[in-house]
């Protein structure tokens, strides 16, 4: 594919040109290797018969790579000063349309039952504010469902929480809030070098795929998520005393005896199942 915005000379010709500057508050990193972009448009494996979901487009560069690719780009860009400079550097497409909002106050679904309708799949591929990556995940996954597949470029140490396994030192309660509803790997690891400016950390592109089923089955879906949240709060504590500022401690050693767990147990050692054996047992002694 031929991209004339993702290198490093036509960002910095596009800043100057307008006179700005990667805006912090933003958490604006603007990726200028050529070949990443085009790795991350191939791990979505987005086609004409894809609407895909793009936050915080800035310069254009993975957006314009995404129209070549996919059906439909619906971006939402905040920064209201990278509007012109986005219609210039997209001009050449005609398969997009920039929405200037935050993506956290949108009604996502609503968007996406707007344009749709003449598309099969809907995916959201998008290199995340690191500030706000977890709000963004978390709060996308619980407005919508029409969303498939997500591909996102975050943080290193983020990407490693939310691929994470039992037992590890990054399996946390995120990690149990994404695995709870699809398959997460990571495609691609981003040196930090690949950037303008430089973020003071590496970075990596995690797919995440939701179930065409749903695969889990607690009997109080809000309680789990509830003891999933606790278990987890000191990560060096024990569940006792993590789920003991919820329930009575005596309670707790009861619920671990009873389900055969021993009493050091910590939330890192459990998985999913063992998450949804504690919240079942627990909505039944309410």
């Amino acid at each position: 594919m031929q991209n004339k915005i993702g290198n490093e000379s036509f960002i910095n010709k596009s800043l100057k040109d307008n006179d700005l500057r990667a805006k912090k508050k933003f958490g604006q990193n603007f990726l200028k290797d050529e070949k990443i972009l085009n790795r991350i448009a191939d791990v979505s494996e987005c086609d004409k018969d894809t609407l895909v979901i793009e936050v915080g487009p800035g310069l254009g560069s993975l957006t314009e790579v995404l129209c070549q690719k996919a059906g439909f780009v619906l971006a939402y860009e905040i920064d209201t000063d990278l509007l012109p400079i986005l219609a210039e550097n997209l001009k050449a497409y005609d398969n997009y349309e920039i929405i200037n909002k935050d993506i956290l106050d949108v009604d996502i679904n609503a968007d996406i039952i707007k344009y749709k309708k003449d598309f099969k799949n809907v995916y959201l591929v998008a290199n995340l504010p690191y500030y706000i990556t977890t709000p963004i995940i978390l709060g996308t996954l619980s407005k919508t469902d029409l969303i498939t597949r997500y591909v996102m470029m975050m943080q290193k140490e983020v990407a490693e929480r939310l691929t994470s396994k039992p037992k590890t030192k990054d399996y946390a309660a995120i990690t149990i809030a994404i695995q709870y509803r699809g398959i997460a790997k990571t495609a691609i690891n981003v040196p930090r070098t690949s950037f303008i400016p430089a973020p003071n950390v590496d970075s990596a592109v995690v797919r995440i795929d939701l179930y065409d089923e749903k695969k889990y089955f607690p009997e109080n879906e809000e309680l789990f998520f509830k003891v999933v949240r606790a278990a987890f709060n000191q990560r060096r504590k024990t569940l006792v005393n993590n789920l003991g500022t919820e329930y009575p401690k005596e309670f707790i050693q009861a619920m671990l005896n009873d389900l055969e767990y021993k009493p050091s147990v910590r939330a890192e050692e459990l998985s999913i199942d063992d998450f949804i054996k504690l919240s079942n047992y627990i909505n039944n002694k309410k």
